[in-house]
């Protein structure tokens, strides 16, 4: 008796087990992605003699469902399936450094109710980014960046409700940000918008937001800047640098948490304020500017080489020279 019910008992953790076979209708949606990536070497662990949750490539699953998809680093061309929709329990989609991945994002993917994290990295997609994005309400983690996307950005994407980061950066995205992006319903995510074809002044509703980290860079931005600092703030890493900022910089205030400054390249006139020296910056640019005066004494600023200085009107002390 104690043997047979060790026996079912063995059974039975078999039936829940993560390494338990994998669900037949994954296995087919799994071969109909394998299908459209031309059959690379890449999957060639993918066959149906095996179980798809435990000799296939990049599949990882729970109670024998696939959670995890990773497709990266191999020399794939083709396109993303449109049966990525037929894996209803995935968590984690991960398409990333495949260069010959063309295409664009298919409308299936709004079936992935559960999509913790969505990266689609270092490929060839392009076409716009398609609102329907919004729709993956558990989407906590949001990149889509080196690819060739194009038109404008969603403003959809405010209304993702746990989202913590958004990285679109160096696409070929054009317009502004969003006026949207100035009430996003859940949290205030890191904003990655750099080396794209952005350009128009930011929306003033911003300034009420608390990012931890913006980079805008190698963008046409124009006008105030000024709204992600403030005095009470958290913000800890800003870079707008290569940018048409034209703002002053001696009336902002910055918060004390400010760990890394990029302001280069712009139209920044005014002086550095005191509230510098009592920052604990490991990174900080202004050169390339249009600012004078004499550099505050005291904090890291004099850390700093002379070239995170240079190319301003008038700005003078250490590193610099003399006033």
């Amino acid at each position: 008796m104690k043997l047979l019910l060790l026996s079912v008992l063995f059974f039975l953790l078999l039936l829940v087990s993560p390494s338990a076979s994998c669900n037949s209708n994954d296995e087919k949606a799994l071969l109909q992605i394998k299908k459209s990536l031309n059959y690379p070497p890449l999957l060639s662990s993918w066959t149906p003699k095996t179980d798809c949750c435990t000799n296939w490539t990049g599949v990882e699953c729970t109670r024998r469902r696939v959670t995890s998809l990773t497709v990266s680093n191999g020399n794939i061309s083709g396109e993303i399936s449109p049966a990525i929709g037929g894996l209803p329990f995935l968590r984690t989609l991960d398409f990333s450094f495949l260069s010959h991945l063309t295409g664009s994002i298919p409308r299936t993917i709004t079936n992935l109710k559960h999509l913790d994290t969505l990266r689609l990295r270092n490929t060839d997609l392009s076409g716009p980014i398609p609102d329907f994005i919004s729709e993956l309400k558990e989407v906590t983690f949001l990149d889509l960046s080196f690819n060739r996307f194009s038109g404008s950005i969603p403003g959809s994407l405010s209304q993702m409700p746990k989202i913590e980061a958004i990285q679109i950066n160096d696409n070929k995205l054009t317009g502004s940000i969003p006026e949207s992006f100035g009430s996003f319903v859940g949290n205030v995510p890191n904003l990655y918008l750099m080396n794209n074809r952005l350009s128009g002044n930011i929306p003033q509703s911003l300034s009420k937001y608390d990012f931890n980290a913006v980079d805008l860079t190698g963008n046409g931005f124009t006008g105030d800047g000024s709204m992600f600092f403030g005095r009470n703030k958290t913000t800890v890493r800003v870079n707008l640098s290569r940018n048409k900022f034209h703002f002053d910089l001696t009336k902002v205030k910055l918060g004390k948490s400010l760990l890394s400054l990029d302001l280069s390249h712009n139209q920044i006139y005014g002086k550095l304020p005191a509230g510098l020296t009592s920052l604990k910056l490991d990174y900080f640019d202004v050169s390339f500017n249009r600012l004078c005066g004499r550099i505050p004494q005291g904090g890291k600023l004099q850390t700093f080489k002379p070239s995170a200085y240079s190319h301003n009107l008038c700005l003078c002390g250490p590193p610099l020279k003399g006033c």
